[in-house]
This record gives structure tokens, C-alpha cells and sequence, in this order.
């Protein structure tokens, strides 16, 4: 007689959440709830091992426009399949295991958290101030990156920081507002063209712009009616021929880092190793129709450490054993020490330069890696994922709620 096999569907509840908070891995946690029905209710709150590792995973674009994305972890190579309908055909910003979503044809933004499924609408970008002085030809880049200041899952006393209006401003919503506030920098005598990041430390909102400034407001002043008042934290020090094509700020261990990226903006290729497989869109102006083949590709980073103390940035070759995640995410640092698959002193970056490319038919997704700073050499890590128009791969920190 064939022996009869267990049904694991029957299990006790309270054996089943007493398995759940014994799992230490996010990834074990949220394909539990996948087994089946009766497993699927237990992955709650009160269930959920605080604990749980929490290095990011790469967030693959879609394929082919269907609204299943493959989330890659960094730390053991598992592939989570989730399909999040929502996002679909949407660009995505992340903030604290949020997606921060644009739409394709109307520009409509809203908060997703992909494993819950919460969503939080947000008031339309034409809500902004001057908006159509300051829209974007592309509706999904009028925000060019957004940050959170509290995770919405742990309290209703959070702001939504963006830069947006071709990264001219910094604006917030706050729950309950219908439009966007622009905050309104004091003026000053020194013209600010472009932000690039921004981040929230020790209650404050630092914020880098193209001329290399760190600047700081306090949650106060940025919620005040009033010109927000602001002042200079540090300058990197470089030379005004010096090119800035991306920057960010990272926490890491209490101390603020400012990064430059090199190499994000459309360049002529110096020789066939140069080139990329990817077709250009060509480019129209008073000379008619330019079948110019342009190229891009990450070259270099630069990393400066700030000293709050004394005003200044100091270039740094050396994390210690921290690892740097950069882009269209919060930038963010993780001990590689405490992930096998992480490797400490290393930039992991993605593709997120919409600017460029938006200049191929394919899209984003080529330019991603990972940065090696001791020696300047650049491991790619493309791999043949899907690129995308709308969303390329993306760093999420993986949360349940």
C-alpha cells in the first residue's frame, strides 16, 4: 500500500506562526506565505521576526509588460516572482521598501509597498507650483527622485520629500495634503541650477546640488509657511572644470558621504569597446535629422566623506566594511560583514540615469554594476535582464509592511 502523504495545509495555526518566527531570512518569511491558503495568513505583523535580514534585493524590470517582477537577492541568489499589477508600466522611485510610482500617460503618482499590496495615493504632479512652467516633456521624470522621512507602515507623521520641475525644486506632501508644497529656499547670492539627492539624518533634510553644495533644513523650517531657511554643510572640493554628472548622499554608520558618479551622461565612443548594443534615437535639430551614434557606461566613482564638525569633505577610497547601494533608491549603506553575497568597500549601482537612457529604443538597465573603490576596476552585472523605458532595475529594501 502506497504510504499517504501529509497534508501540510492542515497544520495547526499555532504551529505554523511558531515556525514563521523562527525563519531569519525575509525571503524564507514572505515564500512561506506562498505555500498555500491556510500558510498565507500567517505572515502578519504580530507574526513577523523583527529581526529579519534586510539587505536590498534588485527589483528586474518587467518583461514583455506584464506585471511580474523578479526581485534578486544579493545575499543568497534567490529569485522571488511577485506580481504587482500596479506598477505596472510605471516608473519607480524606492524609499524604505516603498515604490514611489509615476504614470505613463497622465503622470498620476502614488506609494505602493509591493509585499503588502498598501497603496497611498499622492496629489497629481500639476499640483506643484508653476507646473506648467516647469513640467517635463516626459510626465514620468517631473519627479526626479523622492525620499521618505518615516516608514508610512509605522506612522501617519512622515513627509514625502521629491525633487521635481527638471530638478529645479524641493517639495513635500505630508498625509492629508491635496498638493504638493514647494519648500522655498531663503535667498541667497548664489543661484541653484539643479539638485541631484537628498536624504533624511538626524531629523534634517540634506539635499546636493550641481555645484557640489550639502545643504541642510530642518522638518521645522520646511513645513513653515515661511522661506525655508538653509545653510552650506560643505563643498566638495573640486576644480570648476571638474565634471558633475551624478551625485548622491549616503548615511553610513552616522557619517554622511557624497558620491560622484562619472561617466551616466551620452558621450562619442572613443573606440568599438566603447560601444554599447543598444539602438540610438536620433536626434533632430535646426541641422535636420543628427545620425550621430552616442555611447554610456559608468567609469568611475568618487567618494567624499563629511565632516559635520568642521564644514568639509575629504576624498575617501575606503568604506571599511560597508557597501554603498546607489540609484533611483534612497542611497543606502549596508555591513557586508553581516551578507556573504555583499562585498564590503564596493558600490553596487543600477542604471538610473533616465536622462540617457530614454536616448535608446530599449531603454535602461545597461549601465549597472559593481564598483570596486580600492582599485577603480568595474565588475558588470547586466547579465541580459530586461531593460525598460519605464522602470530598469531598482534597488528595494525589502520589507513586509
Amino acid at each position: 500500500m502506497a504510504q499517504e502523504l501529509a497534508d501540510w495545509s492542515e497544520l495547526q495555526y499555532d504551529l505554523l506562526v511558531l515556525i514563521a518566527r523562527h525563519l531569519n531570512l525575509i525571503e524564507d518569511y514572505l515564500n512561506f506565505g506562498t505555500v498555500c491558503k491556510s500558510w498565507h495568513s500567517v505572515p502578519t505583523k504580530n507574526n513577523f521576526n523583527n529581526y529579519l535580514s534586510r539587505a536590498p534585493w534588485l527589483m528586474i524590470a518587467e518583461e514583455d509588460g506584464n506585471s511580474i517582477r523578479k526581485f534578486f537577492s544579493l545575499y543568497n541568489g534567490m529569485i522571488l516572482n511577485k506580481r504587482i499589477p500596479k506598477a505596472r508600466r510605471k516608473r519607480c522611485m524606492e524609499s524604505m521598501g516603498w515604490l514611489i510610482m509615476v504614470g505613463e500617460d497622465e503622470g498620476e503618482i502614488s506609494m505602493l509597498h509591493p509585499f503588502s499590496g498598501v497603496q497611498i495615493e499622492l496629489p497629481h504632479q500639476n499640483t506643484t507650483i508653476d507646473y506648467h512652467n516647469h513640467r517635463t516633456g516626459w510626465k514620468m521624470g517631473f519627479i526626479f527622485k523622492a525620499v521618505l522621512s518615516a516608514n508610512p507602515s509605522h506612522t501617519f507623521d512622515y513627509l514625502l520629500m521629491v525633487i521635481e520641475g527638471n530638478t529645479r525644486f524641493l517639495s513635500f506632501w505630508r498625509p492629508g495634503d491635496i498638493r504638493w508644497t514647494r519648500v522655498t529656499l531663503q535667498a541667497t547670492n548664489r543661484m541653484r541650477t539643479a539638485f541631484f539627492d537628498l536624504i533624511y539624518f538626524n531629523g534634517q533634510i540634506y539635499a546636493v546640488d550641481y555645484s557640489g553644495d550639502l545643504l541642510v533644513c530642518d522638518i521645522a523650517d520646511v513645513v513653515s509657511p515661511q522661506p525655508t531657511k538653509y545653510h552650506i554643510v560643505a563643498q566638495i572640493p573640486l576644480q570648476p572644470q571638474d565634471r558633475r554628472e551624478q551625485l548622491y548622499i549616503v548615511e553610513s554608520l552616522g557619517s554622511l558621504f557624497v558620491i560622484l558618479r562619472y561617466g551616466v551622461q551620452l558621450r562619442l565612443p572613443k573606440d568599438d569597446c566603447d560601444r554599447i548594443p543598444l539602438t540610438f534615437i536620433p536626434i533632430a535639430d535646426e541641422r535636420g535629422v543628427q545620425d550621430v551614434e552616442y555611447t554610456y557606461g559608468t567609469r568611475n566613482f568618487r567618494v567624499f566623506q563629511v565632516d559635520l564638525a568642521v564644514g568639509k569633505m575629504a576624498e575617501t577610497r575606503e568604506l571599511g566594511d560597508m557597501a554603498f547601494f546607489l540609484g533611483a533608491n534612497t542611497s543606502l549603506s549596508v555591513q557586508a560583514s553581516q551578507f556573504p553575497g555583499i562585498k564590503p568597500n564596493h558600490i553596487y549601482f543600477t542604471d538610473d540615469y533616465f536622462v540617457t537612457y530614454l536616448a535608446y529604443e530599449e531603454g535602461g538597465g545597461l549601465d549597472m554594476g559593481v564598483f570596486k573603490l580600492a582599485d577603480g576596476s568595474i565588475q558588470p552585472h547586466y547579465n541580459g535582464v530586461s531593460l525598460s523605458r519605464f522602470c530598469p532595475p531598482t534597488w528595494v529594501t525589502p520589507t513586509l509592511y
